[in-house]
């Protein structure tokens, strides 16, 4: 399966939740990428926390 790097930029700083509410939003955006056939693989973070890369295993550029 093709392997993708996503960066996303953000226009804040990337804030998420500690404890129960960031692990259910991690885990409805796994849920919605498994019906895509898409697969987390890590994600860094910048220092200043305005960048993401992110990779992912993936059928296709547009299911990522």
């Amino acid at each position: 399966m093709p392997r993708y790097l996503v960066e996303r930029t953000f226009q804040g700083r990337l804030s998420v939740p500690a404890g129960a509410d960031g692990a259910a939003a991690c885990r409805a955006l796994i849920e919605r990428n498994e019906l895509e056939g898409v697969t987390w693989l890590h994600s860094y973070v910048s220092e200043d926390k305005t960048r993401t890369f992110c990779r992912y295993d993936g059928p296709s550029p547009e299911a990522i």
